[in-house]
C-alpha cells in the first residue's frame, strides 16, 4: 500500500516502514562514525522501540557490540493497515543488528505487568545468563498497577493554581494564549504511579531475585528539568512530583542492590520532540525557539546524539559517572548553559504567529515530528507502494 501521514490533532495515525527503517540506519551510521565505546555487553532496554530508549539500544549494540534484549508495547501491522512507528523500529533494528551479527531479541506487551517481567528474565537467563546494563525508558500515560489491579493514569497540570501563557499549533504556526486548569483530587497520585520510579524499582527487584543481574551492573532512567518558561506545568507540576519520584528511586535502588554494587542514576536529557511533548502546551514553542538557537550555535542534537554523548562521556569513561548536587547525569547540559537560555528567554517575549517562522525553528519541528512516524526521510520514495506487514522476527 502507499502509506501517507494522516492526522488527528497532535497524533499521528499511520507510520511507514521504510521511513522507520531510514531513520534506524541514520542512527546507526551516526553511533558507528563516533568510534566504539567500551561499554556494556548484555543489555535490557525497557521501552525500546522510539526515542530515548530505541537510541539506547543502537547505542549499545552499534557502540558497544552488545547482546540486546528490547522490551516495548506496540501495535503489529494487518493487511490494509500500518504498524504503530515503534514497531517498524524494532523490526528495521532486528535485520540491522543480525545483518551486523548482533544478538537482539524483543518482547512486545506491558512492561508494567508481572507477566512481561516474567518472560523476560526468563529469555535472559536462557539467552545471556545475566545483563549488565538496564535501561528504563517507559514513557506510557496509562499504567495497570500489577499488585492492586487499578488503572493510573497520568495528567499533565499545574500544582495550586491555574497556568497561563503562550503555545503554538506547529501544524499551523498560530501562536496562540493557553490556560490549563491546576490539578484535583488524585491526579498527583496517579501521575506518580505512572511515571514515577516504582515499575523501575520493580523490574530491579524481579532482576535480583532471579539472579540475571552481574555485579557492578548499571541501571539507568531518563528524565527532564527544562527551563523556568515550562516550570509551573512540568517541573512543578504533576509531571514534575512524578520525576522527583523516579530521581529519589535511583538512590533506593542503589541501595538495595548494594550488595550486587550495582548503581542506578537518572539521567536528565534535552528537550526534543516526541509524541508526548507535542500534546503538551509551551512546550513545543519552547522547543521550536530552542532548535534554532542551538542549532545556530552549533549544539543541537537528536536522541541518538543525546546517548551516545551520554555513553562515551558520562556511563563509560573508566572513571566515576560525574552527576550534580542531586546526584544526576546531566546530558541537557548544552540545553540549559546560561547564554542559550537567555536567548530563549529573549525570543520568547517577541514570538507572535507573524515572526515564528523567522524567531524560531517551526520548520525543524515539523520535520522532526514527521520523523517519528517514519515520514520526511530523505531518500525514501513515499510515493512507493510498501509491504505494511513487516514481522518483528524474534518476538517472544
Amino acid at each position: 500500500m502507499i502509506i501517507e501521514p494522516r492526522m488527528r490533532g497532535f497524533i499521528c495515525l499511520t507510520a511507514h516502514p521504510t521511513g522507520a527503517e531510514q531513520n534506524v540506519k541514520n542512527q546507526i551510521e551516526y553511533v558507528k562514525s563516533k568510534g566504539p565505546i567500551n561499554g556494556a555487553k548484555k543489555v535490557l532496554v525497557i521501552g525500546a522501540s522510539t526515542g530515548f530508549g530505541l537510541s539506547s539500544r543502537i547505542t549499545s549494540a552499534f557502540g558497544s557490540d552488545a547482546a540486546t534484549i528490547g522490551v516495548f508495547f506496540e501495535k503489529a501491522p494487518s493487511e490494509g493497515k500500518p504498524g504503530s512507528p515503534g514497531w517498524y523500529n524494532s523490526a528495521a533494528f532486528e535485520s540491522e543488528a543480525n545483518k551486523a551479527g548482533l544478538y537482539a531479541k524483543s518482547i512486545n506487551g506491558d512492561a508494567f505487568s508481572k507477566e512481561i517481567k516474567e518472560q523476560t528474565i526468563n529469555l535472559i537467563k536462557e539467552d545471556l545468563g545475566k545483563v549488565d546494563l538496564v535501561i528504563y525508558s517507559l514513557a506510557s500515560p496509562v499504567r495497570t498497577h500489577p499488585e492492586t489491579g487499578v488503572t493510573h493514569r497520568s495528567v499533565l497540570k499545574p500544582i495550586g493554581g491555574t497556568f497561563s501563557n503562550k503555545t503554538v499549533d506547529f501544524h499551523t504556526g498560530k501562536v496562540t494564549e493557553i490556560s490549563i486548569e491546576p490539578c484535583k483530587d488524585d491526579d498527583i497520585e496517579n501521575t506518580v504511579a505512572v511515571m514515577g520510579g516504582e515499575d523501575w524499582a520493580m523490574w530491579m527487584d524481579a532482576l535480583k531475585a532471579a539472579d540475571v543481574l552481574e555485579d557492578g551492573a548499571l541501571t539507568v532512567a531518563y528524565s527532564y528539568i527544562g527551563p523556568a518558561l515550562t516550570e509551573p506545568v512540568y517541573r512543578k507540576g504533576t509531571i514534575g512530583r512524578a520525576k522527583d519520584h523516579l530521581e529519589a528511586t535511583a538512590f533506593e535502588i542503589t541501595d538495595k542492590l548494594k550488595d550486587l554494587n550495582v548503581k542506578a542514576y537518572v539521567s536528565v536529557n534535552k528537550a526534543l520532540v516526541t509524541q508526548a511533548s507535542s500534546a503538551i502546551p509551551v512546550i513545543p514553542l519552547y522547543i521550536s525557539l530552542l532548535y534554532k538557537i542551538m542549532k545556530e550555535a552549533g549544539i543541537h542534537e537528536g536522541t541518538i546524539e543525546q546517548m551516545q554523548r551520554l555513553y562515551a562521556e558520562r556511563l563509560y569513561t573508566g572513571g566515576d559517572i560525574p552527576v550534580d548536587e542531586k546526584g544526576r547525569i546531566r546530558i541537557d547540559d548544552w540545553e540549559m548553559r546560561d547564554d542559550i537560555q537567555q536567548k530563549v528567554a529573549e525570543l520568547w517575549e517577541q514570538a507572535t504567529t507573524e515572526n515564528l517562522e523567522q524567531l524560531g525553528d517551526l520548520e525543524g519541528y515539523r520535520k522532526d515530528f514527521y520523523n517519528l512516524f517514519g515520514f520526511d526521510y530523505e531518500g525514501v520514495d513515499y510515493k512507493a507502494d510498501v509491504n505494511e506487514v513487516v514481522p518483528v522476527k524474534s518476538l517472544q
